[in-house]
């Protein structure tokens, strides 16, 4: 199954808690069919002092999320899209923004 949303690509979040908020993707998990995205869902761990952390503490840290309340912004447009494919005429395959038709994966 080819991947709609990918590390480093924008999306928003449709539902839940975080709702409206933007952010790129850090960590793709497609075992789990979730996500990790810098400034949403953050959630704070009580962190007691190890070797690596020297400090404990409460952290703050994200958390995955399913991808399927997340839609991937179209870098030309800035709009929440549905991501479609296309192969083109070299025959590589391609996603594309269903609103505008502009191709998202540049190269």
């Amino acid at each position: 199954m080819a991947q709609k949303i990918k590390k480093g690509d924008t999306v928003q979040v449709i539902s839940g808690r975080d709702k409206g908020k933007r952010g790129e993707v850090i960590q793709v998990l497609p075992k789990e069919q979730k996500l990790l995205v810098r400034g949403v869902n953050v959630v704070k761990r009580h962190q007691r002092p190890t070797g690596q952390l020297r400090q404990g503490g409460i952290i703050e840290k994200e958390s995955p999320l399913y991808w399927s309340k997340v839609m991937l912004v179209c870098p030309s447009c800035d709009k929440p899209t549905r991501v479609g494919f296309k192969v083109l005429e070299d025959g590589s395959k391609v996603r594309f923004c269903k609103k505008c038709g502009e191709i998202i994966d540049k190269k």
